[in-house]
């Protein structure tokens, strides 16, 4: 069953439809989503994960300590609201306005989050630990692309992350066993995953994690044969830990998540099981019980 307006310009396949970056999904996708996501969940709760939820929208201001308006202002989804002085003619314009003009809108102080470990991050300023810290988060995110293309690519999807906040070891440990367990998981539901190194940039492009990161690189993709990366692996080194004043036995902390993208993973297994999500679905619960 799909639920999709038929004039509608997007992409629809037999239990979702896109339209303008933004998915609606039916029952055997939604399924198939939360199945996922347990998984997901249940490897971070065994490898000691709290799970956490954090606000749904994040501070400019904070934003901007973690260079984010110099790496990634492309990806930005600010906030706002209609400015007081607008609102009588906006309720006048009737249903024939189809957008807001950004000379009625207020200042925006806010933005949608485009990765779900930046509420962590920011929660976690000025914390002090001397054990490792995990945590498990899911977010609604949001990234301003150049393009949309099904559930590959949107601008609203959801997040799972597994958080690890310690030392270096800590987290390349964190890093390397989940990267054994993405590959492990794939291959027992048929589903190549080939891990090549990101290109998109981290860090400040002009400063020495930069030219780290092109040495050693900090974030691993898994991507499907068409490839869409399904899952990261990302290692922050203390870089968080610098800016936000979390320390890990009286020093900057490390950090590094695995990231989930969680519609991209119903996309592949849609695509390896040739649309029929109710397999794929059993296929996940009955695999994911194991890996």
């Amino acid at each position: 069953m799909t639920i999709a307006d038929p004039t509608a310009e997007g992409e629809t396949g037999t239990t979702w439809s896109v339209r303008d970056g933004l998915a609606t999904l039916d029952e055997p996708a939604v399924l198939l989503k939360g199945a996922l996501d347990a998984v997901f969940t249940r490897w971070g709760t065994e490898a000691g994960a709290r799970q956490q939820s954090y606000p749904p929208l994040l501070r400019a201001d904070e934003l901007r300590t973690l260079d984010y308006f110099r790496n990634f202002p492309h990806l930005g989804n600010p906030v706002t609201r209609i400015r007081a002085d607008r609102l009588a003619a906006h309720a006048a314009a009737g249903p024939s306005a189809t957008a807001l003009s950004a000379a009625d809108l207020a200042d925006a102080t806010h933005l949608l989050p485009s990765a779900a470990c930046y509420g962590c991050f920011l929660h976690l300023s000025g914390t002090s630990a001397d054990a490792p810290v995990l945590i498990s988060t899911v977010a609604q995110c949001y990234r301003n692309e150049d393009h949309h293309d099904g559930l590959r690519r949107l601008w609203g999807f959801t997040m799972r992350e597994i958080v690890c906040v310690g030392s270096a070891e800590a987290v390349r440990a964190h890093l390397d066993r989940h990267q054994d367990r993405i590959a492990s998981f794939g291959e027992a539901l048929g589903l190549t995953l080939d891990r090549q190194p990101a290109t998109d940039p981290f860090f400040e492009k002009d400063g020495s994690r930069s030219v780290m990161q092109v040495l050693a690189p900090v974030k691993d993709e898994y991507l499907h044969i068409d490839g869409t990366a399904v899952a990261s692996t990302n290692n922050h080194r203390n870089f968080f830990g610098e800016r936000r004043a979390i320390h890990h036995a009286g020093r900057p902390a490390f950090t590094g998540c695995v990231a989930f993208g969680l519609e991209r993973w119903v996309h592949a297994l849609g695509d390896l099981f040739e649309g029929d999500l109710a397999a794929a679905h059993r296929a996940v619960r009955r695999w994911g019980e194991r890996s």
